[in-house]
């Protein structure tokens, strides 16, 4: 039997309006092993290794993500490299406004940055506004989702039992703009029943699962191909087991390592005492 959740109890009334945490989705932090799982024909990469360390939590009127990816590239080519970078998101529970930041460095030297605002109106269109670079802008057209926003997306349709799910994503995370994305909903995955560990939240990952596929294609240059696709395990509080990206020229995995639950910025002045 799977351990009782030591946080059953103390989300006991999610923060008003909060509809993460109103559909059971657990504030988290988890670090997750990269590796090159294999390369096209003609590919240059010859390995990719390193680590995605990934914390999502609400605080009072917006979920708060970041992503911090650390990869080490080699090439049969060219000298090798290390690519770091941060990427964070402010987005309002109410799905209308995100603010975004992106840095990412070449051994150590930063070589892209971006910062801006996405904003959605009272007849759902939006733009997206860049400070840095500056003069960057993109249109939202109607129904376009924020990251949480589409991940709550998904969640509803696997409740409704809906295997397809089509939407406009926009997060900030490059000089591209909205994407469309594809999703298959597949089977439902048996809960990981693990013992509770030192690096290892077991309450958060013995929980009903699927696993999911996701095909992105950028609104910027329309094609019949995605640009690249994802197939994961998703849980229903939010966690993410593992990953399989599949780009052109390579495919990464990416390993679960470690996961613990977080406390969530005024999650006390609503929780049963």
């Amino acid at each position: 039997m799977a351990p009782s959740p030591a946080w059953a109890t103390k989300i006991a009334s999610p923060v008003k309006g909060d509809l993460a945490l109103e559909a059971g989705f657990v504030p988290h932090k988890a670090l997750y092993d990269i590796k090159l799982v294999s390369t096209r024909s003609g590919a240059q990469i010859i390995n990719i290794s390193g680590q995605m360390f990934y914390d999502w939590k609400p605080a009072c009127d917006a979920w708060i993500s970041n992503h911090r990816f650390n990869l080490f590239y080699e090439y049969s080519d060219s000298p090798p490299m290390r690519i770091t970078s941060d990427f964070s998101t402010y987005e309002t529970f109410d799905g209308k406004t995100m603010n975004f930041t992106s840095q990412r460095k070449r051994d150590g030297n930063l070589f892209e940055e971006l910062r801006g605002q996405a904003m959605r109106h009272d007849d759902n269109k939006g733009e997206a506004v860049y400070t840095i670079p500056k003069d960057l802008e993109f249109e939202l057209s109607e129904g376009a989702l924020f990251p949480m926003g589409h991940t709550l997306a998904v969640l509803s349709n696997i409740k409704q039992g809906k295997k397809f799910f089509k939407a406009t994503i926009f997060d900030g995370s490059d000089e591209e703009g909205p994407v469309e994305i594809n999703t298959f909903i597949g089977k439902s995955q048996d809960p990981m029943v693990i013992e509770e560990s030192d690096d290892l939240e077991a309450a958060l990952l013995n929980t009903p699962a699927w696993r999911i596929r996701l095909a992105f294609f950028p609104l910027n240059k329309p094609s019949e191909t995605s640009d690249y696709e994802m197939a994961l395990t998703f849980h229903e509080n939010g966690v993410i087991r593992d990953m399989i990206v599949e780009y052109d020229d390579f495919t990464l995995s990416q390993k679960l390592v470690a996961l613990e639950k977080l406390d969530a910025p005024c999650e006390g002045e609503t929780a049963a005492e």
